[in-house]
């Protein structure tokens, strides 16, 4: 039985994340994961929202905690990131947690 695995993206340098914000929420995005990536110890899944706030971005990024098999039983959970202006990290937090294969209520 073969493995599957996900592609997933080359994580860009540090550099390409000077001034992040000011190319808007692409930018923002980017910064986020690269700032969570630099915390937590966990592979990104992705990015499920991005918002603009006063006083910079909020993003949140979807990250694999606990990988399973079946892949559909694996916990994943989801981080806001919230960044200045410059898109430089002020915090992040977990906000929620789940199973692959449960669907929002």
């Amino acid at each position: 039985m073969a493995e599957t695995r996900r592609k997933r993206a080359a994580p860009t340098s540090p550099a390409a994340h000077k001034g992040s914000s000011g190319s808007g929420p692409q930018g923002a995005a980017r910064a986020a994961c690269q700032s969570l990536e630099n915390l937590i110890a966990h592979p990104l899944e992705g990015v499920s929202a991005v918002r603009r706030a006063d006083d910079g971005w909020c993003v949140v990024v979807d990250v694999l905690e606990v990988p399973r098999i079946p892949d559909t039983t694996s916990l994943l959970a989801s981080y806001e990131v919230r960044l200045d202006q410059k898109g430089e990290l002020v915090e992040y937090r977990r906000v929620r947690r789940y199973r692959r294969g449960s669907a929002d209520e």
